[in-house]
């Protein structure tokens, strides 16, 4: 017999969220698991003791919690989701009749607690990770990669130029065909400072930039990414964002230019729980933010009582200064030098005791003077060579060149980390961990990125931003933490204690034997 349901609503009915929601279910557990309630001392501050009530701290971070972990980076869409799902609703601690907050409060609170509410949240939640046993604290992997700001590239404008500098900028902007089909956009508030708003780049730095902006106007419906509308030339030293002043142009190989925040990750290696993250501007480069994080990572690791011994990262965070400093805190680095990195020129050879190069033909370069470059801004030894040694030389022309008269270089001052780092790089450890970073902290920022609402940052901000990361990385190492189970290793040792105690207790049962009174020999 056929059947038919017809749907009325009942006038009264009984619901109970906690028997609807099964035991299995993750944001239940997940309930059971994350104790927030020290937020309220954490946060009375921030409030005052009159007016309307607003929403309780331990139901916002439980709702934005809620937007990473179902990669939703809005919150009016974030809200709207919540109210059909009756696990988040009992997660949050509402119940059907009650009205969830509006959109708008979640973002008035986040701009309201400062930086340091979040990080010690994400601590916290390390810690959980840390009592667990999922972190093991002694090697780390650290990489970086761009996040995309809140901002437009199309509504960029000039930096109000100093002095002289406004004919110089005139001069060097060229505008292509592309650029001049595209209306420019302007942005509603300009929230840049005047600083931000001015050039800082020398002649020599906007000469450069003049002439790959005559480069680029040429050639640049040819690049790849060239079909975006924001394709022009366009730098940090000229331009600004006025939407977001923080946000800095960056680019990767093979895309377009876009505005970007830099989020630098720290993973363990154990079992990839994220130890460390911070929002950074997108216009430096990464050996530029190493040692900041080593010295924020560093007591966190030390605090929860593990020994960090080796750092690992990719070739974008190597230079002297990092290997020296990293030496200084007893930290094994296992960083890639950059390819153009040389010991000293080709043939010659150095001799440690006297700080000197010997050349192809026996004669000796002594080592002159420590000076800081200005170009790299790094420090480096001068090694400079007579005239008289040079003079009559059958490689002179080779090795000098036609107008130089004597042989004179520079090598990094850090020679002698630069040459044990490499030494651990190439030896098979430094090959494992190779493969260890690779597997480590690639993944991780593949999962934040795509799955769980770290394709952009929908703040304005730096402090912002690094508030979006840190929410990020809380979300990923709770979903860690409710399916890590401990893993038993099965090795030798333990079968040969089994073993030995298998034949204690049968050696025991055997004497028992032999002495029992029934069984003796005088018997």
């Amino acid at each position: 017999m056929q059947g038919k349901k017809t749907y009325q609503e009942k006038l009264f009915t009984r619901f109970l969220l906690s028997e609807r929601v099964p035991e299995q279910n993750f944001y239940r557990q997940l309930k059971s698991a994350l104790d927030l309630d020290y937020l309220y001392r954490l946060t009375e501050p921030f409030y005052g003791t009159t007016g309307q009530k607003s929403i309780d701290p331990a139901v916002f971070f439980k709702l934005c919690l809620v937007g990473y972990l179902e990669n939703i980076i809005s919150d009016r869409r974030l809200i709207q989701h919540c109210s059909m799902r009756l696990d988040i609703l009992f997660f949050i601690g509402y119940d059907l009749e009650d009205e969830l907050p509006w959109h708008s409060t979640i973002s008035r609170t986040r701009q309201l607690f400062p930086e340091s509410i979040f990080e010690e949240v994400f601590t916290n939640v390390l810690q959980m990770c840390i009592e667990k046993g999922m972190v093991s604290g002694h090697t780390q992997a650290i990489d970086s990669a761009p996040i995309k700001a809140n901002a437009s590239m199309d509504s960029l404008e000039l930096k109000v130029p100093e002095e002289d500098l406004a004919a110089h900028l005139l001069k060097i902007r060229h505008i292509s065909a592309m650029d001049k089909e595209a209306p420019i956009r302007k942005s509603k508030e300009n929230r840049a400072s005047m600083e931000q708003q001015t050039i800082s780049a020398n002649s020599q730095e906007l000469g450069a930039i003049k002439s790959r902006n005559k480069k680029w106007a040429k050639d640049q419906d040819q690049r790849q990414g060239a079909g975006n509308r924001g394709s022009k030339y366009t730098s940090n030293k000229t331009h600004y964002s006025p939407t977001d002043p923080d946000a800095r142009i960056s680019v990767k190989p093979g895309k377009a230019r876009k505005l970007n925040y830099m989020s630098q990750l720290s993973v363990d290696t154990g079992h990839h729980v994220i130890t460390d993250i911070q929002a950074y501007r997108a216009d430096k480069k990464d050996n530029q933010y190493l040692q900041d994080i080593v010295g924020r990572l560093k007591p966190r690791l030390n605090q929860a009582g593990l020994l960090w011994r080796n750092c690992v990262a990719d070739t974008g965070y190597s230079s002297g200064e990092n290997y020296a400093f990293l030496e200084q805190v007893n930290l094994q680095s296992f960083i890639p030098p950059h390819g153009t990195y040389k010991g000293g020129p080709d043939g010659f050879k150095y001799d440690e005791d006297q700080d000197c190069y010997v050349c192809p033909q026996g004669e000796i370069i002594p080592f002159k003077k420590v000076f800081k470059d200005s170009r790299t801004d790094t420090l480096k030894k001068e090694y400079r060579g007579s005239t008289y040694q040079c003079r009559d030389c059958p490689i002179k022309a080779s090795c000098l060149g036609r107008t130089t008269k004597e042989k004179k270089f520079s090598v990094t001052y850090f020679r002698e980390e630069y040459e044990r780092n490499i030494e651990r790089v190439n030896s098979p450890r430094g090959r494992y961990m190779k493969g260890k970073r690779q597997s480590t902290v690639e993944p991780v920022f593949g999962t934040l990125t795509q799955f769980m609402g770290l394709r952009k940052i929908n703040t304005i901000g730096l402090a912002q931003a690094n508030k979006v990361m840190h929410l990020a990385a809380m979300a990923y190492n709770l979903k860690k933490y409710l399916k890590f189970t401990q893993k038993v290793t099965k090795s030798g040792a333990k079968a040969l204690t089994f073993l030995c105690n298998g034949i204690k207790a049968l050696q025991i049962l055997m004497d028992a034997f032999v002495c029992h009174p029934r069984f003796s020999l005088n018997v």
